[in-house]
């Protein structure tokens, strides 16, 4: 998918794509993640308007690459995405990196 095209970042969208890997960063500084959750935060409702609010839970093998910060983060499914992503800490299976949608 072209970067120019425009896609719906649902939950739904990326739910579609827990368990797949996702490159994060850029250049020799890039590394390989796997969307392990997608979770729904909370559903708003204002002004006609309705939104969910989500996370996303991205896991990569190793010491943690960053702490916080914007990133690219890119699958071929999606446009290439620039996301605050948050280093959350390690678990059993690696270091654990979230971005939430509001």
């Amino acid at each position: 998918m072209a970067e120019s095209e425009s896609v719906d970042l649902t939950l739904d969208r990326f739910a579609a794509l827990v368990g797949e890997t996702f490159l994060i960063g850029e250049g020799e500084d890039a590394f390989e993640a796997e969307l392990a959750e997608a979770r729904n935060l909370r559903e708003v409702q204002g002004a006609g308007l309705r939104s969910r609010q989500y996370s996303l839970l991205w896991r990569a093998p190793g010491p943690p690459r960053l702490m916080q910060g914007i990133c690219r983060v890119a699958h071929p499914a999606l446009p290439a995405l620039e996301l605050f992503l948050v280093c959350i800490g390690p678990d059993a299976q690696g270091v654990r990196y979230e971005a939430v949608f509001t």
